[in-house]
């Protein structure tokens, strides 16, 4: 038999989580972070306040948290679970985002992965996110809905596009089941994604929810792009 080893190769270390040295290399997003995006500051805020973009150009979804930042470091791990069919990732992440949206999920009712299209998720026979959130979901006692989120036609990639391109690129492509939607109405819903960049996929999905009667929509993400979006000018 094998040794066990971490999630990131090296033997001799549990199965279920990093090595020493690749868990040390991780960024670990701490208070004080912007309310409105989850990305860190260098001094202490005041409770609830936010960075100079998230004020000047808020998102729809009303908070967000990113258990980490997405950089060489953590890049792999979260490539190896969306891309790489490494399962094993999604509890690890669970885990994660459960300590740093921790004030997001004592808040919300329901928790909602975003979706990928049907012939998406036939070539890649999971969703990522639905992979993270049916564990988050179980360890804190949510109400999980996995089915209750569409998207309703096929997108392209949102890497390499512009703000404007990645929101004309999913405008229009989620709607909330008319089957599902009573299940929203009047629930604070917690989003789940794996990374958050300019933040125009969270957006789209924030809106469907809400016209379909949610009270209100956070987000909550393994990872976060540090200055992904820039100040309107």
């Amino acid at each position: 038999m094998l040794p066990p080893a971490s999630l990131d190769g090296v033997a001799g270390v549990s199965g279920m989580g990093l090595s020493a040295g690749a868990f040390s290399r991780i960024t670990f997003l701490e208070d004080p972070v912007c309310d409105g995006c989850g990305l860190p500051f260098e001094y202490e805020l005041e409770a609830g306040q936010r960075c100079l973009v998230c004020t000047q150009r808020p998102h729809i979804f009303a908070r967000a948290r990113a258990a980490c930042l997405y950089d060489e470091h953590s890049r792999g791990l979260i490539l190896g679970l969306k891309h790489g069919d490494e399962q094993s990732h999604a509890a690890l992440f669970a885990r994660w985002i459960s300590r740093s949206a921790d004030p997001l999920i004592r808040d919300c009712d329901v928790i909602i992965p975003v979706p990928l299209h049907p012939l998406r998720l036939l070539r890649r026979r999971f969703n990522q996110c639905a992979e993270i959130a049916r564990p988050l979901a179980r360890q804190r006692g949510l109400v999980y809905l996995p089915d209750t989120l569409k998207r309703t036609r096929v997108t392209a990639t949102q890497g390499g596009r512009s703000l404007r391109g990645r929101r004309l690129n999913v405008k229009g492509a989620f709607s909330v089941s008319p089957r599902q939607a009573s299940r929203v109405v009047g629930k604070r819903v917690l989003l789940l994604d794996d990374v958050l960049t300019t933040g125009a996929t969270a957006d789209v999905c924030a809106r469907a929810l809400l016209d379909a009667g949610a009270l209100a929509v956070d987000l909550a993400v393994i990872a976060g792009v540090h200055g992904a979006r820039e100040v309107p000018k």
